[in-house]
């Protein structure tokens, strides 16, 4: 979890950033201005540097020196919205979540899955399957309305040692209505890889931020 100090440590690094990268462009300018003033002391006074070519130049150079500013403004607050990312993640600890997962993880003797239906269907039923695949229970839900709804289930007697999975079945009128499954985890830290949060899972392992469906 970050802290206060964390926070600083990251504000001092971004600071620090900042100035090479403009001390870095201010050396550009510098080498510039020397090679111009240069050019123009060793030109040939009969055939003298043309105004065109040196208004280009110099166009150039604030050209390149505007992009490096703007480089460097947009790294600045990539690394400050990280640090903000960071920081809000990390109020997720302990929390439950629901993910896009049909692999269930029993939490104090109880599991936890949701169905997501596209339409209305007149019966719904979940079956609770083992790692090898064998029915261990079914959930007749009977009709439900479109939308998303949870339900739960006493794992208290469960002792196999993989995470047992559920599979839905919703009909309406006898055809098939399309159902999303959604399972319950819960997030044990979080953590930054290439500019995107991962998020820590008691059941699961690591999992992408955006692969959070719901915060309970």
């Amino acid at each position: 979890m970050l802290t206060g100090t964390s926070s600083a440590t990251a504000a001092n690094s971004s600071t620090s950033k900042g100035s090479s990268a403009a001390s870095s462009m201010e050396a550009q300018q510098d080498r510039f201005l020397k090679l111009l003033v240069a050019q123009l002391n060793n030109q040939d006074p009969m055939n003298p540097l043309d105004n065109a070519q040196m208004t280009s130049q110099m166009a150039q150079m604030s050209t390149v020196t505007g992009i490096e500013q703007v480089n460097a403004t947009l790294k600045s607050m990539a690394e400050q919205f990280n640090a903000l990312q960071m920081l809000q993640g990390s109020s997720m600890v302990g929390h439950n979540v629901m993910i896009d997962s049909n692999t269930l993880t029993p939490i104090d003797g109880k599991a936890v899955g949701a169905i997501d239906l596209t339409d209305r269907a007149d019966n719904v039923k979940v079956e609770i399957l083992s790692p090898g695949g064998q029915v261990l229970d079914t959930i007749n839900a009977g009709a439900l309305a479109a939308g998303r709804h949870y339900f739960d289930w006493d794992a208290s007697s469960y002792k196999d040692t993989g995470n047992p999975t559920f599979r839905i079945t919703a009909t309406q009128g006898g055809k098939a209505v399309d159902a999303k499954a959604l399972a319950r985890d819960k997030v044990v830290s979080v953590g930054l890889e290439n500019g995107a949060m991962n998020i820590q899972l008691l059941g699961r392992g690591t999992t992408a931020y955006s692969n959070i469906k719901a915060i309970l």
